[in-house]
């Protein structure tokens, strides 16, 4: 686990980076991709969003990597002013991480996590990609809003859960594996000695929350 507000902060953005491709992604081939491709009689994804212009965003289309890159702003923003404290928080109040399992305690985190961001996102989105050229209606909204919650909220469960954080957490590794070298150098860390220190990571973590840092 990242051990101080830097880390923290490196952590979220490459997670943030990595979540945000593989949305776009799913959005645009999985979710869309089959309509997209028969509006604009096209054989495949990319050339349908080449033949309308881009994507339909804000009322007006725009080229995937603004769209990739708005979306980044807004999901960075959120994971770290709502995300990462929150889902820590949550996972606080079921979990006593002096009595769980270190591993357990991340996953309930992870979980929290896509609790928390998913609806979040998926209404933003619904903001961001809602058919102003048709008028604007609440309703409409929120049923686009709850329908994107249904296609996300899957996806984003077992991706984070099997993929996104296990590689996330394989980079921060590589990152700062001279901060972690050192110190399980500093305290001759052995197996149970690991599960000791990830128990102070979390309650260090828990304080600094409540200090609003």
């Amino acid at each position: 686990m990242p051990r101080n507000q830097f880390q923290r902060m490196v952590f979220a953005f490459l997670t943030v980076v990595v979540t945000v491709h593989a949305y776009v992604f799913y959005s645009l081939y999985v979710v869309n991709g089959t309509a997209l491709m028969e509006v604009n009689h096209a054989d495949s994804v990319i050339h349908a969003i080449n033949a309308q212009g881009g994507v339909y965003m804000f009322g007006r289309f725009l080229p995937i990597w603004a769209v990739i890159l708005i979306e980044f702003c807004f999901a960075y923003f959120l994971e770290v002013i709502m995300g990462s404290p929150c889902s820590f928080k949550l996972a606080r109040k079921v979990f006593d991480p002096a009595k769980n399992h270190p591993m357990m305690f991340e996953t309930v985190i992870i979980c929290a996590t896509v609790a928390l961001m998913c609806p979040a996102m998926s209404f933003i989105a619904a903001w961001l990609y809602y058919p102003y050229y048709a008028g604007f209606n609440i309703w409409t909204l929120l049923a686009n809003w709850l329908k994107l919650v249904c296609f996300n909220f899957p996806f984003a469960y077992f991706t984070q859960l099997f993929f996104i954080q296990p590689l996330i957490r394989t980079v921060f590794k590589c990152l700062f594996r001279k901060d972690i070298a050192m110190r399980e150098q500093e305290n001759h860390v052995n197996r149970s000695q690991n599960e000791s220190e990830a128990i102070e990571d979390v309650i260090v973590r828990e304080k600094e929350i409540k200090e609003g840092k």
